[in-house]
């Protein structure tokens, strides 16, 4: 009776891990993305500064005091409250909105909290002097981003899906939704969801903040007169404003906390030094277990 001899071989549909480094951001796409990122923290909080000096929303061309959107205040009280009303409804929001420790410590009578504000006292001439150097510093990145990303094809490959991300785009909210990010292959580009979320902060977003913090300067209105007529007025412009930099707030905080789920060290690598690290599949194939890309 003949002998048999069990061998055992590699599976042909065994899945090796490769780590495999990938160049995935150019210097002129860091630099703008980290100089972005000082104009919006420094914008946002030079705006709150500006929006303390009158803490509420109006729609329309002039402030309708009785029945505004949105306003904070605080109330006669020993202490005194905060108070924020919404559409009507009114919140206690003792020591975070209305009323809050001052940069002296003490209870003071504003808007936002002075951690929250460039600068920390009540200073409207200073919150001005920061946010308008800033815009424009802002906007001069975005356009040098503009320029470079349409000459050197990044912006394409950045922001625009392609047809088949665009059939998966059920299969890539699911995914996000359950927090699996892309490997091998998939990860080395943006998928769906970064590229059409970035369309829109590029494209709708950032014009409409920008058109609508010009709306507000009287000097600009009397040279576009257009501005007032695209919002509805002043006061329109200042509520979309306040509401357009709210999303931008929500996309960075989406925005950093995904950069943490996925991998915060390579994440960080790669927009410091361009150095993106991807986790490379490849099936081994024969008796011999050599890995095959």
């Amino acid at each position: 009776m003949p002998r048999t001899f069990l061998t055992r071989s590699a599976p042909d549909t065994a899945e090796v891990e490769r780590r495999r480094w990938m160049f995935r951001h150019p210097a002129v796409i860091r630099l703008t993305h980290w100089v972005n990122t000082v104009c919006l923290l420094v914008l946002l909080m030079s705006g709150l500064q500006i929006f303390n000096a009158h803490p509420a929303l109006y729609w329309g061309k002039v402030s309708t005091f009785d029945t505004p959107l949105m306003a904070m205040s605080s109330t006669e009280d020993d202490p005194p409250k905060g108070v924020t009303t919404i559409f009507g409804k009114t919140f206690d929001t003792t020591g975070w909105l209305g009323s809050s420790a001052g940069a002296d410590g003490e209870a003071a009578d504003r808007g936002f909290p002075a951690w929250a504000t460039l600068p920390s006292d009540q200073d409207l001439t200073g919150g001005r002097s920061w946010h308008f150097f800033f815009a424009w510093a802002f906007v001069l990145n975005g356009l040098a981003y503009l320029l470079y990303g349409l000459v050197s094809g990044q912006l394409r490959f950045r922001v625009i899906p392609s047809r088949d991300q665009v059939r998966h785009f059920g299969s890539s909210v699911w995914e996000h939704l359950t927090l699996r990010f892309p490997q091998g292959d998939d990860a080395k580009r943006y998928n769906v969801i970064q590229k059409l979320t970035y369309l829109v902060v590029l494209f709708v977003l950032l014009p409409v903040q920008v058109l609508a913090g010009l709306a507000m300067s009287p000097a600009m209105d009397a040279a576009f007169p257009i501005l007032l007529t695209l919002f509805d007025g002043r006061q329109s412009a200042r509520t979309v404003h306040f509401v357009v930099a709210a999303l931008l707030v929500l996309f960075v905080v989406v925005h950093v906390a995904l950069v943490l789920l996925s991998g915060f060290w390579n994440n960080m690598r790669g927009m410091v030094t361009g150095w993106f690290v991807i986790e490379r599949k490849v099936e081994p194939v024969g008796d011999t277990g050599e890995p095959r890309a």
